[in-house]
């Protein structure tokens, strides 16, 4: 992995603002967005409605909308971020992934964004749709086996989430829970094999060796996080079942003990840990199932508390503030790890 940048829309809205402009009273309601870990999410709202004063109800081929022109637009600057930060153009990159789970597109984001920034006709694609938080793992690992059978050559793994364009606004407990999390935003990872071989060189500021994957699928909890059509609302809406902290905590182990068995790596011998800023629970839940410390996971919290949930990107808005830290040094090794619907839990070994 050589380096990565993010991208977000230009409007940050802080908790209370949201509830104040949807003209949100219902205590219950506020308390969950209050007390969220979230101060600020970036955020692309409709246009106010003269007549009620409040954001205009969106129809789901509105949402559809909004997802391809939001993402279109983050997805091209991370993009292009992320080659500025490694000195390479639109020309060098031979592969792109590119990850969302906030909207349907046929075509994807991939073959749209080669026309929009002008990458190469050639540059092979592929698009992993619907997968969810835990996706931009699931992609790296795509990404980094093509990179090993095209050593020199340029990989690019692109998460983009308009989360703005999934959502259900009604009186629910269910909706709100959604309503209070996620926020927008993308992150392009640079990927490029050692020409001698391996899976990648940490050519740039940043730059570091994937070593090992490895993935849980936790079955009995398939239904727990889901994208379901509501009937009633005539639109796409994400169900949280209030397990979902409980579930990935009580497997966090299972999944790092997967990923460290036959590496010789001890958990001790962890310095780094970028954990999916999946929530205040789910965050509380992993740090003490693993034993770790608010400082092991102090990029999680504070990417949770100044974007939201950020779906399959999270992780990497993570990565960037501990390369931007500045305390990585050569050999360190670290952990990787997102979760999302599956369940799943999904991590990566890497060496600096």
């Amino acid at each position: 992995m050589l380096d990565l940048a993010t991208a977000t829309p230009p409007r940050s809205f802080s908790q209370s603002e949201v509830l104040d402009l949807y003209g949100i009273s219902d205590p219950r309601i506020r308390s969950l967005f209050t007390n969220s870990a979230i101060d600020r999410r970036h955020l692309t709202l409709p246009p106010i409605d003269p007549e009620t004063g409040r954001p205009r109800p969106e129809s789901q081929g509105e949402l559809l909308a909004k997802h391809r022109e939001t993402g279109i637009a983050m997805g091209s600057a991370a993009l292009q971020n992320c080659l500025k930060k490694i000195g390479a153009s639109v020309d060098d990159v031979g592969y792109l992934m590119c990850v969302t789970s906030t909207g349907l597109l046929t075509p994807g984001f991939s073959a749209r964004i080669i026309r929009e920034l002008g990458l190469p006709r050639t540059c092979a694609r592929a698009d992993i749709v619907g997968m969810g938080c835990n996706a931009g793992l699931n992609a790296l690992t795509a990404v980094a086996g093509w990179a090993a059978t095209h050593p020199g050559q340029l990989a690019i793994m692109l998460c983009v989430e308009a989360c703005s364009a999934a959502y259900v606004f009604d009186d629910t407990m269910r909706s709100a829970v959604v309503n209070s999390l996620f926020g927008d935003g993308a992150a392009a990872l640079a990927v490029r094999a050692a020409d001698g071989g391996g899976h990648s060189s940490g050519e740039a500021s940043g730059g570091a060796q994937i070593l090992k994957f490895a993935g849980l699928l936790i079955t009995e909890a398939l239904e727990a996080m889901r994208y379901d059509w509501d009937e009633e609302q005539g639109k796409f809406s994400f169900f949280l079942n209030r397990e979902v902290p409980y579930v990935v905590g009580a497997h966090a182990e299972q999944a790092v003990d997967a990923l460290l068995t036959g590496t010789g790596v001890r958990r001790s011998d962890i310095a780094h840990w970028v954990v999916h800023s999946g929530g205040r629970k789910v965050i509380d839940s992993v740090m003490v199932n693993l034993g770790l410390t608010r400082h092991d996971l102090r990029h999680t919290v504070s990417v949770l508390r100044d974007y939201g949930n950020l779906s399959s990107g999270s992780f990497l808005f993570s990565y960037r503030r501990l390369l931007d830290e500045g305390v990585v040094r050569p050999g360190d090794l670290g952990v990787l790890m997102s979760m999302g619907p599956g369940s799943t839990i999904e991590t990566a070994l890497v060496r600096w």
